[in-house]
């Protein structure tokens, strides 16, 4: 199971520029542990977003129990996957 949920919404307003969200229950842990996430998923984003992401459409990423312990590169395969299911019609 994934460390993350991704959501993505078009915004239909002619606008190419990609925007993220990031969003962690406390359901997850404490604080430390729900900033630490957001940061991890921030950096994520960074890398991944530019070649990956869709144009003109918010990015919203729903952190789970199991994100704060998956390696990087886990993570960055995972998000990839879930942007090429994402983009399919």
């Amino acid at each position: 199971m994934p460390g993350f949920v991704l959501q993505a919404r078009d915004r239909r307003d002619g606008d190419d520029a990609m925007r993220i969200g990031i969003t962690v229950s406390k359901k997850v842990g404490n604080a430390v542990i729900r900033n630490r996430m957001k940061r991890r998923f921030r950096a994520l984003a960074r890398q991944v977003l530019p070649e990956h992401g869709l144009a003109g459409h918010d990015h919203v990423l729903i952190g789970r129990a199991g994100g704060i312990e998956r390696p990087h590169a886990d993570l960055v395969r995972e998000l990839e996957k879930a942007l090429r299911k994402v983009a399919r019609p």
